[in-house]
Formats: structure tokens, sequence, C-alpha cells
């Protein structure tokens, strides 16, 4: 039996209105972002110049490169990689019933880290091409990806094994995660320690995330798998509800709990490992952003989801157009910026939340 919207009550439709008001708010923030981020760089190009370059009108060939080539895709994925990282956390926060769960706290990027700097070491993938400012590149990015991307999913399923032989419980598989983190980075410390001088900074330059990198394919290799798994999220986002309230409750309502926080796991997993593989790590993006929108909107997935991306979108636009700008010409890792605007914001949260 489905009730109209006459047999709502008033008091839920200004509840839900001000939950979608947050999101259409949220969305027209991170337009606005964007075509602020497309306008400033190094060169600075009219905010007027690029809505006539993205309707498809050429006022200018140099300003025509630099958007269509690299502002706009670095751009998008800075939405899309931001959007899929707090997504990501709000999964993991959600299956795990752990407030500190994200891509970082489980051991992913780690993970990922190993991986590229096992590529750059066994597989020769960081050279030098010249000498001076920028000269460490990794020659072959696509191999480094995918190392850094099969470790990513190794972590995963060693985790996912551990918990199934515990019972899938979520204390279980966040220390399995925190265990398999330390155990990664030692061994990245342990390639460093013998890596010579251009291995070792190429190891460093993979790590430093950053949007910069990515052009058009991965964009798209980027945004079908965030749209894969956001259709998988939402249509769970019933069952996420119940699991907050807890696994007996849950069970009670007819969740298959077990299934429903393995598979919650692994496509989030999956989403992070694409993301990091491809960019480098980049940090708090899933542990904040999740925090922030249930300050604004509340618990509730339905809701929780979209505004969860769109915070992520929001805060990784935000910082890399802060990371283009800082010391411009030159450009920082993005990683950098939202280190440092992620952990006061997250130790602000918890402090005010304890006052609470």
């Amino acid at each position: 039996m489905h009730l109209s919207d006459q047999e709502f009550p008033q008091e839920y439709k200004q509840y839900i209105g001000k939950k979608i008001t947050y999101i259409i708010i949220g969305i027209s923030l991170s337009i606005v972002l964007l075509i602020i981020s497309i306008s400033l760089g190094a060169v600075s190009i009219p905010i007027t110049e690029v809505l006539y370059t993205l309707v498809g009108k050429t006022i200018s060939t140099k300003s025509d490169i630099i958007i269509w080539n690299i502002r706009l895709p670095q751009s998008l994925t800075a939405i899309v990689a931001g959007a899929g990282l707090a997504v990501s956390g709000v999964v993991m926060q959600s299956v795990l019933r752990n407030p500190l769960a994200s891509p970082i706290t489980l051991g992913l990027s780690h993970a990922a880290a190993f991986g590229a700097a096992f590529s750059v070491m066994f597989l020769k993938t960081g050279v030098m091409k010249a000498s001076g400012p920028g000269a460490i590149i990794i020659s072959n990015p696509y191999t480094t990806t995918l190392s850094a991307f099969v470790f990513c999913l190794i972590s995963t399923g060693v985790v996912l094994i551990i918990s199934s032989l515990r019972r899938t419980s979520p204390e279980v598989m966040v220390l399995s995660g925190v265990a398999m983190g330390w155990i990664f980075m030692a061994a990245t410390l342990f390639l460093q320690f013998f890596a010579d001088d251009i291995q070792l900074a190429s190891m460093v330059f993979w790590t430093f995330g950053d949007t910069a990198r990515a052009s058009w394919s991965e964009l798209a290799l980027i945004s079908s798998v965030l749209l894969v798994s956001m259709v998988y999220f939402f249509f769970n986002r019933w069952n996420y509800n119940a699991i907050d309230a807890g696994d007996e409750t849950a069970k009670g309502l007819g969740v298959n709990v077990k299934r429903v926080r393995i598979a919650g796991m692994l496509v989030a997993s999956v989403m992070t490992s694409i993301i990091v593989a491809l960019l480098g790590i980049i940090g708090f993006i899933g542990l904040v952003c999740p925090h922030m929108t249930r300050r604004l909107i509340g618990d509730d997935h339905r809701f929780l989801i979209p505004g969860s991306c769109i915070a992520g979108s929001i805060l990784l636009i935000s910082s890399d157009t802060t990371a283009r700008l800082l010391i411009a010409p030159h450009t920082l890792p993005v990683a950098i910026i939202t280190s440092f605007l992620g952990a006061p914001v997250f130790i602000y949260l918890i402090v005010k939340g304890y006052r609470r």
C-alpha cells in the first residue's frame, strides 16, 4: 500500500524537503566550483570565455586547448574521484558500524603504495628524463596503476577471508584492515630502503595523490565504476539503514547482514582501489565527508549517499583549485591540501560531537 502525497504528514514533507534542498544547493555549488576551477590556474581564463568554450564556441585556440585537454578532465576527475572516495567511506562506516572506517584506515591506500613501489623497483617503471625539477616520472603509468590496483584487491581479499573465519564481525574487519595497512607500510619502507635514488624518488612521486595526472581515459574509467557502484549502493540504501540500527534488528527485518556487509565492502574497496591506483593516495575525503554530511542531513542513506558524494566532490575540487593556485605556476599535489583541510575539520567535528 502506497501513500499519496496528500497522505504524508506535513512535518515529514518538511523533513524530506530540507534534505533535498541541501542536496540541490550542493549540486549547484559543485557546478559553480567546476567553472571557477576551469577558469583559474597558471593561465587565468575569464569565466565568460570558459562558458563559451564549454558550449562549443571557440574564442581563443590557446584557451580551447587548455580547457579541453587539461583543466576540464582534471576538474571533472576531482569531482568524480571525490564522490567515489566519500561514498566509499559512507558505506564502509555503515556496514562496519565504525565511524573511523575509511579507505585510509582500512589499509587500501598503503596496499596501493606498496603496489606502486613494487612496480617501480622490480618492473623498472620509474625513470629520470632530465635533470632539474620534475625530472622523475613514471615511465609506464599503466603497469604501475595495475600493480597498485592488484595489491589493493589482495588487501581487501585478505581482510574478507579473515573476517569470514571469525563470522564477519565488524570489529575483526576493521582490525584486519589496520593490520594489513601496517604490513604494507612496512613492506613499502623495506623496498624504499634498498631502492636507488631514482627508484626512491619515483616511489615518493607516485604516493603524492594528484588529479593532474588524469586524462579523459582515466575520467571515463572512474566515472563508469562510480556509476555502477552508486546504483548498487542506492539499491541497498534501506539495508544500510537497517544495519545502522544493529545487526539483530537488521536480521529481524529480513536483511542478510553478512552478505550485505561483505558485498558493500567489496564494491567500496574496488572503487577506492581504482581511484587510488590511478590518482595516488588522497586522504581524508572518505573519512571526513560522511561525518560532515551526517551533520547536515542525518543518517538516512537515501540522502546520506548522494549528499556525501556531493560533499566529496566539493572538498576535492576546492582542494584541487587551491593546490593549483597556492604556488602558481607550480602545482602542489592535491593530497597535501586535503590532509591540511581534512585533519582540522575532523578534529572540529569530534570536539563538537563530544560537547553535544
